[in-house]
C-alpha cells in the first residue's frame, strides 16, 4: 500500500520552527495497529490521519506510543494540507473527533482552531511534582487531561529542568508549566513523557486549559501566547466561554510517500 504523507510545521512562520506533525489522508481507516506503527516509525509528537465524513472529515491523532483524544498542532497541520495541497475550497473545515466536533477557519494568514475549553480545578501540588523541576511551582490546577503548574515569571519557564520520571508519576497525560510574560500575555512549556513526548514544541490542546485560566487572570478574552520550547511557537488565543480559539500559521516541510 502506498500513501501520501505531508510533514508540516504548525504554529510556525518558517520551517524548523513550531511543532512538526505528519498528516496522512485516507479514504477509509487502516487497522489501529498499522496507524500506531506508522506514528512510531515517524517518531514525531503526533501523526494525524483523516477520512472524508458527511459533514467534512473525521480526524484521529497518534503519538509514537498511543492514540490521543485531542491534538491542536496536528489539526492545524491537517487543515493546512487541505487548504494548501488538496484544494479545499470552503473557508471553514469541520472535523469529527474523539473530542466532538472541531472546526478550523481561515482568517487572513492564520488558521484558527475552535476547540472545547477545559474545566479547571484548583488542587494541591502532588508530591512528585513538587520536586519534578529545579524551580518550585506556586500553584497547581487539574484540567480535562493535564495538570497545570504556575510559576512566577517567564525566566522560570525558560530555565525549567524537568525530571521526566517524576512527571510520569503524576498520572496525567501531560504537565503544563506557565507564567506571565512581558512581551506576550503568557508563556508555557508542555511535558508529556507518559505518551512518548518528553517535551512538545507547541501544544494546541494545552491551550484549552491555558486560555480560560489566563483570560480570567488578566481580565481579557484575546491573548497572545508563546510556547518557549527550543523550537518555539506563537499562539493567537481567544476565550469564548465553553470554547476557545487557537490561531497560528503553518508551513509544509516535505511531501512524500510511505509504502508497506
Amino acid at each position: 500500500m502506498i500513501f501520501t504523507m505531508y510533514q508540516v510545521d504548525a504554529f510556525a512562520e518558517n520551517v524548523f520552527e513550531g511543532n512538526p506533525a505528519a498528516v496522512i489522508p485516507l479514504e477509509t481507516w487502516l487497522d489501529d495497529a498499522i496507524m500506531q506503527n506508522i506514528a512510531l516509525e515517524n517518531n514525531l509528537s503526533e501523526t494525524a490521519f483523516f477520512i472524508p465524513h458527511k459533514t467534512g472529515y473525521h480526524i484521529r491523532w497518534f503519538t509514537p506510543n498511543a492514540e490521543v483524544d485531542l491534538c491542536g498542532h496536528a489539526t492545524l497541520a491537517t487543515s493546512h494540507v487541505l487548504f494548501q495541497h488538496l484544494n479545499y475550497s470552503e473557508n471553514e473545515i469541520q472535523f469529527e473527533s474523539r473530542s466532538g466536533v472541531l472546526t478550523v477557519k481561515k482568517e487572513g494568514e492564520l488558521l484558527v482552531l475552535n476547540f472545547p475549553a477545559s474545566k479547571i480545578e484548583t488542587q494541591y501540588i502532588p508530591p512528585n511534582l513538587k520536586t519534578a523541576f529545579n524551580i518550585h511551582p506556586r500553584k497547581c490546577y487539574k484540567g480535562r487531561d493535564d495538570i497545570m503548574l504556575c510559576f512566577k515569571n517567564e525566566d522560570d519557564i525558560i530555565n525549567l529542568q524537568p525530571n521526566f520520571i517524576k512527571i510520569i508519576e503524576s498520572n496525567a497525560r501531560g504537565v503544563i508549566c506557565t507564567a506571565p510574560s512581558e512581551k506576550y500575555d503568557f508563556v508555557s512549556r508542555f511535558f508529556a513523557p507518559a505518551v512518548g513526548v518528553d517535551e512538545d514544541p507547541v501544544t494546541g490542546s494545552a491551550h484549552t486549559m491555558l486560555i480560560p485560566y489566563w483570560a480570567k487572570q488578566l481580565n481579557k478574552n484575546e491573548l497572545l501566547a508563546r510556547q518557549v520550547s527550543k523550537r518555539g511557537g506563537t499562539i493567537h488565543c481567544k476565550h469564548l466561554d465553553d470554547r476557545v480559539e487557537i490561531g497560528g500559521k503553518a508551513i509544509t516541510y516535505f511531501i512524500g510517500e510511505i509504502n508497506f
